[in-house]
């Protein structure tokens, strides 16, 4: 995307659906963008030594078995802990990955209790993500950035505007953070999604056990719905 008004960082939520579905248009083309967060921060260290487990490598698998292209938004520190992994997702053509800060502090505050990082430092941190995806061997890195929880605000747009990226967000919350129940994060997604929609959910067995299964049952319908799956790098592509 151009850069943001003002030198600010350019922020994409959604695909505009083509012939907007109104009085005259065309039918919208039914397309959806599954988003992955692998949260990790700079912290955890310790507790993934303990065996807490921030990576999901069946739902890796699962999509896959079901061919689902999809945009992994990774943190640094998460691809230090799993570069093998990270390596392996970057070399699949069915997925991109993106880059998700390396520490997931955030970068406006409050942000769900997450620390803070200081604007001076933010550039700094998601350059530092993208060398540690280097470092692991990532290919198919997309100079896209999702902010820690999604908070931003102006000073975050005009700190991030060296960085090169464009902000990505989302119109449909999987709901799956910590959430157990996956037919309530299926339902959320399914009763959420419309043409161009960009889903938020997670990659990260500890803090989201139930997405896995929700998928399963989320991709199908939604296939039978007549959606057809894409990454976020061709929704910026195709829309207007």
């Amino acid at each position: 995307m151009a850069p943001g008004p003002a030198g600010r960082t350019p922020v994409f939520e959604r695909r505009a659906a083509a012939g907007g579905g109104g009085a005259g248009g065309g039918a919208a083309e039914k397309v959806v963008a599954l988003t992955f967060d692998a949260d990790m921060t700079a912290d955890q260290g310790p507790r993934a030594a303990a065996g807490e487990r921030f990576d999901n490598p069946e739902l890796v698998a699962l999509l896959r078995r079901l061919k689902v292209p999809s945009t992994v938004f990774m943190t640094g520190r998460w691809a230090e802990e799993y570069p093998a992994q990270a390596k392996a997702i970057g070399a699949d053509p069915l997925f991109e990955v993106a880059n998700h800060s390396y520490s997931h502090h955030a970068f406006s505050s409050p942000c769900y209790g997450l620390p803070a990082v200081a604007k001076d430092a933010m550039t700094r941190d998601v350059e530092r993500a993208f060398t540690a995806f280097r470092e692991a061997g990532v290919r198919n890195v997309v100079p896209y950035f999702r902010f820690p929880g999604g908070c931003y605000d102006d000073t975050a747009l005009h700190a991030l505007a060296p960085a090169d990226v464009t902000a990505v967000q989302w119109d449909v919350v999987g709901g799956d953070a910590f959430a157990t129940d996956a037919d309530a994060v299926a339902r959320q997604v399914l009763d959420g999604v419309r043409p161009g929609s960009l889903v938020v959910l997670h990659c990260t067995r500890s803090a989201a056990p139930a997405t896995e299964a929700a998928v399963r049952r989320i991709v199908p319908e939604l296939r039978e719905r007549g959606y057809r799956f894409v990454k976020v790098s061709e929704l910026m592509e195709d829309g207007a």
